[in-house]
């Protein structure tokens, strides 16, 4: 379950941890600070969940006006529609509203650990044309790797480490 807290920012008031945006509105409409006036504005914080949660949090600024939304996207979402989410607006710019789907995104996103590692996995697929098996022992992947790198960013997200590229 994903757990977030609502930190006020009137000082004299205390914040509150949710779990869902009815606990959150049932809280906040009875918070009161300490001269008895209702408070309206918090930060939201992540304070507990999947680490792939944490970081789409994280990417999309969570805060009041996001968080039903995060709720839900946290519920429907699989993993790499989130770190699709997380990637596309977090490193490559992209702008987050309540409408967004992964979809909406142009990025390309391969799992693998290093440029050399998505040089040789590029090769193997053909993508450089048909190179004869005797001739791959003479090609410098690293060489390569140094070229996707211009194109292509590395990433860490949620402890998987990731290549993608904004499109």
């Amino acid at each position: 379950m994903t757990q977030l807290h609502a930190q006020p920012y009137d000082i004299s008031a205390n914040g509150f941890y949710f779990e869902a945006a009815a606990e959150y509105a049932k809280k906040a409409k009875a918070l009161r600070n300490d001269y008895g006036n209702p408070v309206e504005e918090f930060e939201i914080q992540f304070i507990d969940g999947e680490s792939i949660d944490c970081e789409l949090a994280a990417a999309i600024a969570l805060n009041q006006a996001n968080f039903a939304r995060y709720f839900e996207i946290v519920e429907e979402w699989d993993d790499s529609e989130k770190l699709e989410v997380a990637l596309a607006v977090g490193e490559c710019g992209y702008q987050f509203d309540i409408d967004t789907m992964p979809s909406d995104f142009d990025i390309e996103i391969h799992h693998v650990d290093s440029m050399r590692e998505l040089a040789e996995q590029f090769v193997d697929e053909g993508l450089f044309g048909e190179i004869p098996e005797r001739l791959q022992y003479y090609l410098d992947y690293d060489a390569i790797a140094r070229d996707l790198a211009v194109d292509y960013s590395e990433a860490n997200i949620a402890g998987s480490r990731v290549i993608y590229r904004c499109g």
